[in-house]
Protein backbone atom coordinates (compact mmCIF):
# COMPACT_ATOMS: atom_id res chain seq x y z
CA UNK A 1 0.00 0.00 0.00
CA UNK A 2 1.42 3.39 -0.64
CA UNK A 3 1.23 6.18 1.48
CA UNK A 4 -0.85 8.97 0.25
CA UNK A 5 0.80 11.86 2.03
CA UNK A 6 2.18 15.30 0.63
CA UNK A 7 5.02 16.30 2.07
CA UNK A 8 5.30 20.34 1.62
CA UNK A 9 8.26 21.95 2.41
CA UNK A 10 7.45 25.89 2.10
CA UNK A 11 10.85 27.99 0.71
CA UNK A 12 13.62 25.47 1.64
CA UNK A 13 17.10 26.72 1.50
CA UNK A 14 19.48 23.94 1.65
CA UNK A 15 19.56 21.58 -1.07
CA UNK A 16 20.97 18.47 0.80
CA UNK A 17 17.86 18.36 3.39
CA UNK A 18 15.47 18.67 -0.18
CA UNK A 19 17.33 15.52 -1.77
CA UNK A 20 17.44 13.93 1.55
CA UNK A 21 13.58 14.56 1.98
CA UNK A 22 12.95 13.62 -1.71
CA UNK A 23 14.68 9.92 -1.03
CA UNK A 24 12.60 9.52 1.78
CA UNK A 25 9.11 10.79 -0.35
CA UNK A 26 10.07 7.91 -2.57
CA UNK A 27 10.54 5.33 0.02
CA UNK A 28 6.88 6.26 1.66
CA UNK A 29 5.85 6.72 -1.80
CA UNK A 30 5.05 10.57 -0.94
CA UNK A 31 4.76 13.38 -3.26
CA UNK A 32 6.53 16.13 -2.38
CA UNK A 33 5.48 19.30 -3.07
CA UNK A 34 7.96 22.91 -3.15
CA UNK A 35 6.89 26.00 -2.65
CA UNK A 36 9.27 28.60 -3.94
CA UNK A 37 11.35 30.60 -3.54
CA UNK A 38 14.15 27.96 -3.41
CA UNK A 39 17.53 28.54 -1.72
CA UNK A 40 19.05 26.55 -4.50
CA UNK A 41 18.28 25.20 -7.79
CA UNK A 42 17.02 21.59 -8.31
CA UNK A 43 19.40 20.80 -11.17
CA UNK A 44 21.73 21.34 -8.38
CA UNK A 45 24.48 19.06 -7.54
CA UNK A 46 23.81 18.49 -3.41
CA UNK A 47 20.04 17.75 -4.41
CA UNK A 48 21.01 15.13 -6.77
CA UNK A 49 23.57 13.61 -4.81
CA UNK A 50 21.24 13.19 -2.11
CA UNK A 51 18.94 11.82 -4.27
CA UNK A 52 21.05 9.60 -5.19
CA UNK A 53 19.33 7.40 -8.10
CA UNK A 54 16.02 7.64 -6.50
CA UNK A 55 15.10 11.17 -7.78
CA UNK A 56 13.92 10.15 -11.14
CA UNK A 57 11.28 7.86 -9.06
CA UNK A 58 9.83 11.27 -7.34
CA UNK A 59 6.82 12.69 -7.80
CA UNK A 60 7.89 16.12 -7.14
CA UNK A 61 5.62 19.27 -8.50
CA UNK A 62 7.17 22.72 -7.32
CA UNK A 63 4.78 25.30 -6.76
CA UNK A 64 5.02 29.51 -7.13
CA UNK A 65 3.28 30.38 -4.15
CA UNK A 66 1.18 28.74 -1.04
CA UNK A 67 -1.80 29.93 -2.67
CA UNK A 68 -0.87 27.79 -5.95
CA UNK A 69 -0.12 24.84 -3.86
CA UNK A 70 -3.61 25.26 -2.38
CA UNK A 71 -5.51 25.39 -5.93
CA UNK A 72 -3.42 22.22 -7.57
CA UNK A 73 -3.51 20.42 -4.20
CA UNK A 74 -6.61 20.70 -2.60
CA UNK A 75 -5.32 18.95 0.50
CA UNK A 76 -8.21 17.25 2.86
CA UNK A 77 -6.15 18.18 5.84
CA UNK A 78 -3.17 20.29 6.63
CA UNK A 79 -0.73 19.83 9.48
CA UNK A 80 2.13 22.05 9.70
CA UNK A 81 5.23 21.25 12.06
CA UNK A 82 7.17 23.73 14.07
CA UNK A 83 9.51 24.13 17.37
CA UNK A 84 6.30 26.87 18.13
CA UNK A 85 3.68 24.14 17.52
CA UNK A 86 1.98 23.75 21.07
CA UNK A 87 0.72 20.33 20.59
CA UNK A 88 2.70 16.82 19.80
CA UNK A 89 3.45 15.57 16.97
CA UNK A 90 1.80 12.56 18.91
CA UNK A 91 -1.14 13.73 19.49
CA UNK A 92 -2.09 14.42 15.89
CA UNK A 93 -3.87 11.93 13.82
CA UNK A 94 -3.39 11.29 10.05
CA UNK A 95 -5.31 10.85 6.97
CA UNK A 96 -5.13 9.73 3.53
CA UNK A 97 -4.44 12.55 1.51
CA UNK A 98 -3.07 14.68 4.47
CA UNK A 99 -0.35 17.24 3.96
CA UNK A 100 2.70 17.42 6.17
CA UNK A 101 3.96 21.43 5.95
CA UNK A 102 7.64 22.58 7.01
CA UNK A 103 9.19 25.84 7.11
CA UNK A 104 12.39 26.45 6.10
CA UNK A 105 15.67 25.90 7.51
CA UNK A 106 16.15 29.28 8.64
CA UNK A 107 13.16 31.10 9.45
CA UNK A 108 10.28 28.23 9.74
CA UNK A 109 7.27 29.24 8.46
CA UNK A 110 5.90 32.43 6.98
CA UNK A 111 4.89 34.25 9.96
CA UNK A 112 1.25 34.27 9.57
CA UNK A 113 1.05 30.64 9.10
CA UNK A 114 1.52 30.76 13.01
CA UNK A 115 -1.59 32.45 13.46
CA UNK A 116 -3.71 31.30 10.23
CA UNK A 117 -2.96 27.73 10.89
CA UNK A 118 -2.32 27.67 15.08
CA UNK A 119 -5.39 24.75 15.44
CA UNK A 120 -2.97 22.43 12.97
CA UNK A 121 0.50 23.30 14.22
CA UNK A 122 2.30 20.54 15.79
CA UNK A 123 5.52 20.23 17.43
CA UNK A 124 8.14 17.01 17.70
CA UNK A 125 8.67 16.54 21.31
CA UNK A 126 12.45 17.79 22.71
CA UNK A 127 13.15 16.99 25.70
CA UNK A 128 17.01 17.69 25.41
CA UNK A 129 17.55 20.86 27.70
CA UNK A 130 19.81 22.06 24.86
CA UNK A 131 18.00 21.84 21.84
CA UNK A 132 16.36 24.41 19.90
CA UNK A 133 15.08 22.45 16.68
CA UNK A 134 16.52 19.62 14.71
CA UNK A 135 17.46 19.07 11.15
CA UNK A 136 14.28 19.73 8.82
CA UNK A 137 15.40 16.16 6.81
CA UNK A 138 14.99 14.58 10.49
CA UNK A 139 11.97 16.10 11.10
CA UNK A 140 10.36 15.20 7.82
CA UNK A 141 11.53 11.53 8.64
CA UNK A 142 9.92 11.58 12.08
CA UNK A 143 6.92 12.80 11.15
CA UNK A 144 6.18 11.15 7.84
CA UNK A 145 6.98 7.83 9.51
CA UNK A 146 4.65 8.64 11.96
CA UNK A 147 1.40 9.14 9.66
CA UNK A 148 2.90 5.83 7.93
CA UNK A 149 2.74 4.23 11.26
CA UNK A 150 -1.04 5.40 11.78
CA UNK A 151 -1.97 5.07 8.33
CA UNK A 152 -0.78 1.57 8.25
CA UNK A 153 -2.56 0.37 11.43
CA UNK A 154 -5.99 2.05 10.10
CA UNK A 155 -5.12 -0.01 6.86
CA UNK A 156 -4.90 -3.42 8.73
CA UNK A 157 -1.68 -4.09 7.09
CA UNK A 158 1.06 -2.56 9.81
CA UNK A 159 4.95 -3.95 8.46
Amino acid sequence: MSTPLHIVLVRPEIPHNTGAIGRLCVGLDCALHLIRPLGFHISDTYVQRAGLDYWEFLRLTVHDSWEDFLSAVQPQRLSFLSTRGQKSLYACTFQPNDALVFGNEGKGLPADFYTRYSEHLFKIPMPGEHARSINLANAVSITAYEAYRQLQALSGSLQ
